[in-house]
């Protein structure tokens, strides 16, 4: 709404209280030094209690301390167009900046707000997610507040504010109190939304919000009569306008101006006249004064109903059939009966007011007050409110809005096989859903669906309808997909889509096995090869993803012959390639072949964020990257990855997967203090996204496996009660495997026996699948740590075993781990050697935090000063703290003044150079920071050096 100001002037009634608070906000909000603050204030009352009149105060008061005004209204009939609070707020200020200047202004944020807002044009490609959507409002906002500070946002009937911008500013508004911006809004409690409870909850100034406003006392009536009709106005007239409009400020405020119009004397014999002139102003009495004015004059009245508020007269005019000197002769008429008024200068006198002037010059028309448009709407008849609304469809459509402004129109209209109505309810639904508001265009495409749309296009339409729904009504997603397929289609691209948006709702419902099914039926009735294996693709991914996988080792085997003969010439060959290298690693194939095929599928580029394809296959190909001692290329891969998600405004499950991952990959380097860091970040994110989802189970298992590393078990366990982790674990494959960690968790506090039983689980669940890499999944080392003192032999064969594993899978850190753990439950006398091995193999890795644990157990066993000193500068150095602690009683020396950098020295570029080019006279100790900080083994170092010069430039 474009903030303007007004010539009216009004007097307010005992609203001393609300205004003192205004007054103290906003001597807060514009007050000198470093103590002006922010607030939020609200106002909630029932309707006519003079909400609007207040705001207008607020804003006016704004102005005077030279306050920038941020003003927006809810419409009852706006409520289903998305966007159109935020869009009142924030287009004003950026009028009449250039594309050039909005695209620098905005930066990254310009593709992913800009359409919700009305900015530009949805761009093609994924939209951005709800979160991603709502933290780029934020930053607009918070832009905005920074730049023309101090700011007043005013908001007036939040009640009926669109669900999108409400959901948004109920989020926003802690913030207002930390922010040069003092945000108003106003009310009826008894219909505001429950996502808007902020308003409703939020403490505020002086202990007390929101600010409920009463109705005004007899005294307070009784002056505004006089003020109206002359202060000869006799006690039992004034008495009874109050009795009759029970202290209604608006009702109140119409009551005394027909006074005034009807020539009464405000004398108590005429005081039993007043109830009916109050009910002139209110339903079928209302409608009776409207209808008194005249067929054309009803119908253009009707017309400005439908179309709700800052209403284009040539607008309505079209909408009612009129021409415009009809709709001129109307719109008098209406405003002489102080049914319509310019737009800014709505609502007429309403909390207990004098009588003001008109803004004539205002270029859009509003009713007096929302009280007579609810009442004018509700009195059209049925079929022609729905004719009129389809009428206001097509005008909107010709004056050149837009098919989303049209909808809201269409969804008010009864089906009628309109082919127009359908194209321009998907047109809309296209474009709010680019736009970040998939509910708006669910509501849409379910509004088509029922037209009904064309025999051919049936099929198209369930499937927009089940990939707008995909976020909030997965289950209903599903049955849309599946309609979607039952309808007959001679387009094999879009069946294509359709089985693969079904696969993936299934699969991130937990109903992997489905997913794969839905796929297996597809694939034989396919006839392009291409097309046939996309579908494969997408089947190999999901069954790589479940965990009860019934023949895993068979999948994998079809997927070695698949792969090992593809090219890579397309994005679709490498993602089958990309699947085979996790595959590969999972099984434990040498890490040549694993890092080869993963190769492959990076040869060329691989975006994290193709409109029809999840970001799994890319995660899986940087993953490989870590368990093969290249944790540092993989960082290089998700730091590319995060970027993208960034830009494309995904900030939920994505951006916390990213994070989380990330973190892994730090714990992984042994940088337990900035992997915990980015875990609390990706559990933020997590918590957005819901408790439970596959999203925050990687965030807590990350998290509670970083917190084990650096000694905090009960931190961990208090972490792991809070958020309800463990049984029953998800039926996605999570990694590090949820019930792996969670058994890690139990034996860190001694609980044995359950970490038994977990494990041997976690035995049964992967031993079947084929998948027997310790690198993946150590649970044959946690298991053998947890039966030592009770079966010895068996923790010996576990250990073994999982050192014949790691020695054929080939990474440093994971044969170095499992060496760790055979010398910790081997006899005495075989234990040196074992863990010398381990340091040895460790020292040459990027594994900080595992070298830290070797060292420290092969100087306690040969109690060497110099090899438990090494082992706290480790431990501190990863962040180890307990480790590190412990290490302190035993070290005679003061070790001090350690620093972690990230970058090589020159010392350090020299010596790897020299070790690259095959010098073997490099100390192993100065090498295993250098493997540690460019996170890669001996055989990756070339490439690790290569990628450090080119960061460096």
């Amino acid at each position: 709404m474009t903030e303007r100001r007004t010539r009216i002037r009004r007097t307010m009634f005992e609203r001393e209280t609300e205004l003192a608070t205004v007054d103290e906000a906003l001597e807060q909000l514009t007050g000198p030094g470093p103590d002006a603050d922010g607030a939020l204030l609200a106002f909630s009352g029932p309707a006519g209690l003079g909400k609007t009149t207040l705001l207008a105060e607020v804003r006016r008061r704004s102005h005077a301390k030279a306050c920038t005004v941020l003003a927006a209204r809810g419409g009852e009939q706006e409520q289903s167009q998305p966007f159109h609070v935020a869009r009142q707020l924030i287009q004003p200020q950026l009028a009449g900046t250039s594309e050039e200047e909005l695209r620098a202004a905005l930066g990254s944020w310009y593709a992913i707000v800009g359409p919700a807002l009305g900015l530009c044009a949805p761009e093609q490609g994924a939209p951005p997610d709800p979160q991603g959507l709502r933290d780029g409002l934020d930053w607009v906002l918070t832009h905005l507040i920074v730049q023309r500070a101090p700011v007043t946002l005013v908001l007036d009937d939040a009640h009926w504010a669109d669900p999108e911008s409400l959901g948004w500013l109920a989020a926003f508004a802690p913030r207002a109190e930390h922010l040069p911006l003092l945000l108003v809004v106003a009310y009826r409690p008894d219909e505001l939304p429950a996502h808007a409870e902020a308003f409703r909850t939020l403490p505020g100034r002086a202990g007390h919000r929101p600010l409920t406003l009463a109705p005004l006392t007899e005294d307070a009536v009784s002056t505004l009569v006089r003020e109206a009709v002359g202060e000869h106005a006799d006690d039992a007239f004034c008495r009874e306008a109050w009795a009759v409009t029970t202290g209604n400020p608006f009702e109140a405020v119409e009551l005394t101006a027909k006074v005034r119009d009807k020539g009464l004397e405000p004398v108590e014999a005429s005081a039993p006249l007043l109830r009916d002139l109050v009910a002139a102003q209110r339903g079928s009495g209302l409608v009776a004064r409207l209808h008194s004015l005249g067929p054309s004059t009803v119908r253009f009245a009707w017309a400005c109903a439908v179309l709700g508020t800052a209403i284009p007269q040539d607008l309505a005019a079209r909408v009612a059939g009129l021409g415009a000197e009809e709709a001129v002769d109307a719109t008098a008429r209406l405003r002489d009966a102080r049914i319509l008024s310019g737009a800014g200068a709505a609502s007429g006198p309403a909390a207990g007011s004098g009588s003001g002037e008109r803004d004539d010059n205002a270029t859009g028309l509003e009713f007096v007050h929302p009280l007579i448009a609810t009442a004018i709407y509700r009195a059209i008849p049925d079929a022609l409110r729905v004719a009129l609304h389809g009428k206001a469809a097509a005008a909107v459509v010709d004056a050149g809005l837009g098919p989303s402004a049209a909808a809201r129109h269409l969804l008010e209209t009864h089906p009628e096989s309109d082919p127009w109505v359908v194209r321009t309810l998907r047109e809309a639904a296209g474009e709010n859903l680019r736009a970040g508001a998939p509910e708006a265009a669910r509501r849409q495409l379910a509004r088509a669906l029922r037209e009904p749309p064309d025999f051919d296009e049936r099929a198209a339409v369930l499937y927009e309808l089940g990939c707008a729904s995909l976020l909030t009504e997965p289950a209903n997603t599903v049955n849309h997909l599946r309609a979607a397929l039952a309808e007959p289609s001679d387009d094999p691209a879009l069946r294509q889509g359709i089985v693969i948006r079904l696969a993936q709702v299934l699969a991130h419902s937990d109903r992997l096995a489905d997913a794969s099914e839905a796929l297996a039926r597809e694939i034989p009735h396919t006839q392009d090869v291409r097309a046939r294996l996309r579908l494969q693709s997408e089947q190999f991914m999901w069954d790589a993803f479940n965990a009860a996988e019934p023949d895993s080792p068979a999948r994998s085997r079809r997927l070695a012959r698949l792969a090992d003969r593809l090219t890579g010439r397309d994005l679709t060959e490498r993602y089958v390639i990309g699947l085979r290298a996790w595959d590969a690693c999972l099984r434990g194939e040498p890490v040549d072949v694993v890092l080869h095929h993963a190769s492959r599928a990076l040869s060329t580029g691989f975006s994290w964020a193709y409109e029809d394809r999840g970001f799994e296959v890319p995660v899986l190909a940087a993953m490989v990257h870590m368990y093969a001692d290249r944790p540092g290329r993989a960082e290089e891969l998700f730091e590319a990855g995060t970027a993208e998600f960034e830009r494309q405004g995904w900030h939920g499950a994505h951006l916390s997967f990213a994070y989380s991952l990330r973190a892994y990959i730090r714990y992984r380097r042994g940088r337990l203090a900035e992997a915990e860091e980015l875990a609390r970040a990706g559990l933020r994110l997590a918590e957005r996204v819901g408790r439970r989802t596959p999203v925050h189970w990687y965030a807590i298992a990350i998290l509670v496996t970083t917190l084990l590393a650096r000694g905090r078990v009960d931190e961990a366990w208090e972490l792991a009660r809070e958020h309800e982790y463990g049984e029953p674990f998800p039926a996605a494959v999570v990694f590090p495997d949820s019930q792996t960690v969670y058994a890690e968790l139990l034996l860190a506090r001694g609980q044995v026996k359950a970490a038994v039983a977990e494990l041997e689980a976690v035995e049964r669940r992967l031993t079947p699948r084929g998948i027997q890499n310790p690198s993946w999944c150590p649970w044959q080392l946690h298991l053998a740590r947890a039966v030592a003192s009770e079966d010895p032999a068996r923790a010996r064969a576990l250990a073994a075993d999982a050192v014949r594993r790691a020695r054929a899978f080939g990474a440093p850190s994971g044969i170095g781990q499992a060496l760790r753990v055979a010398a910790e439950v081997a006899p005495p006398q075989e234990r040196v050697a074992l863990l010398t091995e381990a340091v040895s193999l460790l020292a040459a890795s990027p594994a900080g935090y595992e070298l830290a644990v070797a060292l420290n157990a092969l100087g306690t066993e040969l109690g060497d000063q110099d090899l438990l000193t090494w082992a706290m500068v480790a431990a501190r150095e990863c962040g180890a703290d307990a480790l590190a602690a412990s290490l302190l009683t035993r070290v005679n020396s003061i070790v001090c003044g350690l620093t972690w950098q990230d970058g090589l020295t020159e010392e350090e570029v020299l010596l790897a150079r020299r070790t690259v080019d095959g010098d073997p006279t490099v100390p192993a100790e100065d090498l295993s920071w250098i493997y540690r900080k460019l996170g890669t083994d001996r055989p990756g170092l070339r490439d690790a050096l290569e990628a450090f010069a080119r960061s460096s430039r």
